[in-house]
């Protein structure tokens, strides 16, 4: 259910009692109440075991969503979620290598315990959290948000986290903090992907401090009512739902408040093809892809008709006034 805050926003997300049976939404509340206050360990430990089950069917997997007419902002028609089984299956994260399905054969290599997060930089509360105090540091919440690739695909994911917000206000930004810069994991131990030449490694990703405040941007700890799988960015990712997927940063372990703006991995590797803000617009092509229009991963297989593009990936009337005034052809 959205707060009171969203609504008058004019956020329209729909939640999961929006769309969910009740029986099945109960058993999701469960699960969110056991992680958020206090039963993160004994949750975690159900499944610890994805160490050696990356590739298996995750254990207490809730059925699917039914499909329904979406609320999501702008969308046209109903925004089916994307197959639980697709999601878990055609990712890109590249420090598992650049096949679409080498995440999922490879990521059981990583270790998501013990984990910290340093969130440090222009802050007058700098932090260092494991994942037990991150899990319990704001109430969980299921949203149902698009995700729009650069490379002209997308799909629709049910998240589970909080907003972004939430961990900004705890650590007080100072003045000088114009930048939020987030710093992944990079392990060749456990991510046989960094051995090759793709990017410079560690990935990094930044957003300006009020895209990160907005109340859209989330770190997800899950979806589809289940521990995040390991290679969709284990144990914590962010997902900034009208950016390209790529700014949604995995397995995330350093978050610093910076005054000038960071040096993102993809930007550094080849600016003239992705920009720093890297929002949704079906106006500005990429030099491989055009962003016109989009394939909706599992619809009528992957090579299913394209649907067009919406500007910020549909959630203009949400963001849009964070980039009055620029040019976003320049400011892509």
């Amino acid at each position: 259910m959205m707060s009171p805050r969203e609504r008058r926003n004019g956020f329209n997300h729909p939640t999961a009692c929006d769309i969910t049976p009740r029986a099945i939404f109960e058993q999701r509340r469960s699960l969110l109440q056991a992680l958020a206050a206090g039963g993160a360990g004994t949750v975690l430990a159900g499944w610890a075991a994805r160490d050696a089950r990356a590739q298996m069917a995750p254990p207490g997997k809730l059925p699917a969503l039914k499909a329904v007419r979406s609320t999501l902002a702008g969308a046209q028609g109903a925004d089916k979620p994307t197959p639980h089984e697709l999601v878990t299956s055609y990712n890109n994260f590249y420090e598992f290598g650049t096949d679409k399905a080498d995440p999922a054969r490879r990521a059981h290599t990583l270790k998501t315990e013990p984990w910290t997060v340093s969130i440090e930089g222009e802050l007058r509360k700098p932090l260092k959290l494991d994942l037990d105090a991150l899990l319990k540091l704001a109430p969980m919440e299921e949203r149902i948000y698009r995700m729009r690739c650069v490379e002209g695909w997308s799909m629709v994911i049910p998240w589970i986290g909080w907003s972004l917000a939430e961990l900004i206000r705890k650590v007080e930004p100072t003045g000088n903090a114009k930048f939020v810069e987030f710093t992944t994991l990079a392990d060749p131990a456990q991510m046989p992907g960094l051995r090759s030449r793709v990017l410079d490694w560690p990935y990094v990703e930044g957003l300006r401090l009020d895209e990160a405040m907005h109340p859209l941007t989330m770190m997800a700890f899950g979806l589809y009512g289940e521990v995040l799988p390991k290679q969709n960015g284990a144990p914590l990712r962010l997902v900034v739902p009208w950016k390209y997927g790529f700014k949604s940063g995995k397995s995330i372990v350093r978050i610093r408040f910076t005054e000038k703006q960071p040096a993102t991995s993809w930007n550094l590797a080849a600016a003239q093809e992705y920009g720093f803000y890297s929002n949704v617009n079906p106006k500005v092509d990429h030099p491989r892809w055009s962003q016109a229009t989009e394939r909706r991963i599992g619809e009528d297989g992957l090579l299913q008709r394209r649907r067009p593009t919406l500007m910020f990936n549909g959630y203009e009337a949400q963001v849009g006034q964070l980039y009055a005034g620029m040019d976003l052809a320049k400011f892509y």
